[in-house]
């Protein structure tokens, strides 16, 4: 499997002969309504790896295009590194080892029920995933439970011998409260009956682990926060199930903030099976445009969290989606829209303009203007951006990717996972 990025003149066709693959496979893999039109600047993965060359090639200009070296491509195709190479020479490309990963995706309904988009991307996307986390379970006052829409989610995940994780917010009226929080890891009677409702219901509907994303709490309950784990990871080990937590993305121990403080890492990395890292927002729909998960600031919340627990522990947070920004940018004003990679590049294409890629953060982008006048600027994900998360899984062993959230399309993440990792079924 190869990322190609479309250039000015291409079409279907001829991308396709340079890769010796038939149109509709790039078509399906890629899920193109309108393979005529391809954007410049789009990153399509191609099911193959050949690669016939083409006028003014050289084994280093191949290699760059496809951050693959000139001396492997060399070794693959036993030829010198600095052999000249001839108009319409089919070139071997190495493949990638597949790596065993774990992938869990969160999976929201929005109101009361599953709407079908978010169904039918559930049932696709599962047989990718080790886990399936429908969202979520908002504790009462009472320590009862709000069931989300589970729809077809269980049948799916058994389907697909995927786990399904239970997740428990202090969510209340669309909100993280902060008071709820509160009340979940400081009340001891509180906690003993919230516990006894969650194994209830995990046993009823076959969750095999428990994920608390508990945000927005009080900073002076971080402390307590730790001590609830610790009771929380007693009774569901001695009731067979497994414990996770969400962590705000942090770079210390002191950091601070209204997101930050409560969250641990060194403590859950200590108490819990597995942690996610809420790797994205950083460009967000209330703030100015930029990259949702850039790789930079990425890779150092990651470096600190393995500072104090061990890779096997972490799953990288990862987004789905993209954001549409009205300029300028100006604090309390209009909000930026979320929108799908597949609805990005449809977005750009629509309005004539090509899709640049920002090196520093490591994510595709662009500009337009609207029928108003109004300038806007894309930030979204693409094959190239979500390689990189997967080479820093592989370079730090982490234990996987966690999606946020299913229902937006984005073909290409799917078929990299399948050509660059052996996922992990039935954990």
């Amino acid at each position: 499997m190869l990322i190609y990025v479309v250039k000015e003149g291409d079409s279907i066709f001829r991308i396709a002969n340079r890769f010796q693959v038939s149109t509709e496979q790039i078509v399906n893999i890629n899920e193109l309504e309108t393979p005529e039109n391809l954007v410049v600047g789009q990153a399509l993965v191609i099911p193959s790896n050949q690669y016939v060359v083409q006028q003014g090639d050289s084994l280093y200009s191949i290699g760059q295009t496809f951050n693959i070296s000139q001396q492997q491509i060399a070794e693959v195709n036993q030829i010198q590194p600095n052999t000249s190479l001839e108009v319409g020479q089919i070139l071997q490309l190495p493949q990638k080892q597949k790596t065993r990963a774990y992938f869990n995706a969160y999976a929201e309904p929005i109101g009361d029920s599953v709407s079908e988009t978010l169904r039918q991307s559930t049932r696709r996307r599962t047989r990718h995933l080790s886990y399936l986390a429908p969202f979520s379970y908002r504790v009462n006052r009472d320590a009862s439970l709000v069931e989300p829409p589970l729809d077809q989610f269980p049948q799916i995940a058994a389907e697909n011998n995927a786990a399904l994780m239970m997740v428990v917010t202090n969510l209340e009226e669309g909100e993280f409260n902060k008071e709820l929080g509160r009340l979940i890891v400081t009340d001891q009677q509180f906690q003993d009956n919230l516990l006894s409702n969650i194994i209830n219901t995990a046993n009823q509907v076959g969750y095999r682990d428990i994920h608390f994303d508990l945000e927005f709490l009080p900073p002076e309950t971080r402390e307590d926060y730790n001590q609830f784990l610790r009771k929380a990871k007693q009774r569901l080990s001695n009731a067979g199930l497994q414990i996770s937590t969400a962590l705000a993305p942090k770079t210390s121990a002191e950091q601070e903030g209204a997101w930050y403080t409560a969250h641990d890492y060194a403590a859950h990395g200590e108490i819990v099976d597995f942690v996610v890292l809420m790797t994205y927002e950083w460009g967000y729909s209330g703030g100015p445009a930029m990259a949702v998960s850039p790789i930079k600031p990425v890779r150092e919340v990651v470096e600190y969290a393995l500072s104090v627990m061990p890779a096997e522990k972490i799953f990288l947070g990862q987004n789905l989606y993209g954001y549409d920004w009205t300029l300028p940018y100006e604090p309390g004003g209009e909000f930026a829209k979320a929108l799908s990679p597949q609805q990005a590049i449809q977005l750009a294409k629509e309005q004539n303009v090509h899709i640049q890629y920002d090196e520093e953060s490591q994510a595709p982008f662009f500009f337009y203007t609207d029928d108003e006048g109004k300038r806007h600027e894309v930030w979204f994900e693409d094959a190239r951006s979500i390689q990189r998360k997967f080479d820093l899984v592989k370079e730090l062993n982490l234990k996987g990717v966690s999606y946020w959230k299913l229902g937006l399309a984005f073909p290409q993440n799917w078929a990299l996972i399948e050509s660059r990792f052996d996922v992990v079924k039935n954990p």
